[in-house]
């Protein structure tokens, strides 16, 4: 009886884990959870902390309240790290995709190769220059710059904040992906500019990093904190004694996300002009003939 008892304070203990990371990875606090969800904030916090029952109808509410699907809090600890992706995709497969699937796991079959395509994507945190240093670089080098969020509010006329009223978190997330597969068939030189949450959905970021070479804007939580600021976007950063503990949070949860990204560019403690060279010079290292401008 013992063993079993303690078998369930394990699995309340790591599903308390899977819904603080997930909320944390989405940038949510606990106030945002519980107006979303309907549920107390006490509440949120005896989830996260492993304490007490669990009902699976309130459960429910709080994966979709994050956009999250519910089987993922409570799938087995050994399950694969890519199994969202997997099972993602071949739900959405055809018949002929899934054979061919089936025979690249068994053996039976490979991808095809192909020379890199010029198409480049920048990720990183709120305020790590994406849309700054992605548009100038693009200009440098003779490229078409998109921002995916002014893709998704262009495609859909409404802005990202009506979207979020609207449709939530889930919708938005579902729209990026749209989005996204839309600027997969770009012949390119293409640079995108991403949203910070984009590393959250396994799909959608799988998708980007299949589909593009991605760059990691990183730079220090203080660096985050005060573009931010200076931006006057103080609506994720407020004013309260806790909103850099929260950032430090959001970057831990998102940094070994990030890190999967083909290549990593530091723009901490320099100029804008040296993080434009520092971004181009990778990119131009990465596609030698595409980043050459005409006549040159």
């Amino acid at each position: 009886m013992t063993g079993a008892v303690e078998q369930e304070s394990l699995f309340l203990a790591e599903l308390g884990r899977r819904v603080r990371n997930a909320r944390t990875l989405r940038g949510l606090s606990r106030k945002v959870l519980s107006q979303t969800s309907g549920l107390s904030e006490r509440y949120i916090a005896q989830l996260e902390s492993g304490q007490g029952n669990v009902s699976i109808i309130l459960l429910r509410r709080v994966a979709n309240a994050m956009g999250v699907r519910l089987d993922d809090l409570i799938a087995a600890e050994d399950t694969p790290p890519d199994w969202q992706v997997v099972r993602d995709l071949l739900g959405g497969a055809s018949p002929e995709q899934v054979a061919l699937a089936k025979g690249i796991l068994s053996g039976s079959a490979g991808p095809d190769g192909g020379a890199p395509r010029p198409r480049v994507a920048v990720v990183g945190l709120r305020g790590a220059g994406k849309s700054t240093l992605g548009r100038r670089v693009a200009d440098r080098l003779g490229w078409t710059f998109v921002e995916l969020n002014a893709e998704i509010e262009r495609e859909n006329a409404l802005s990202v904040k009506e979207i979020f009223a609207i449709y939530g978190q889930e919708g938005y997330r579902r729209l990026e992906q749209g989005a996204l597969r839309r600027l997969i068939e770009h012949p390119g030189p293409i640079l995108l500019a991403t949203s910070g949450g984009i590393v959250a959905e396994p799909l959608t970021y799988d998708l980007l990093l299949q589909a593009f070479f991605t760059v990691w804007l990183r730079a220090r939580p203080e660096e985050h904190m005060q573009r931010v600021r200076d931006q006057g976007e103080l609506r994720m950063t407020g004013d309260h004694a806790s909103a850099m503990q929260e950032l430090r949070a959001v970057l831990l949860s998102r940094e070994p996300l990030y890190a999967r990204a083909s290549a990593v560019v530091d723009t901490s403690d320099v100029s804008v002009d040296v993080m434009v060279d520092r971004l181009a010079a990778v990119i131009e290292a990465r596609f030698a003939t595409a980043t050459r401008k005409p006549g040159a």
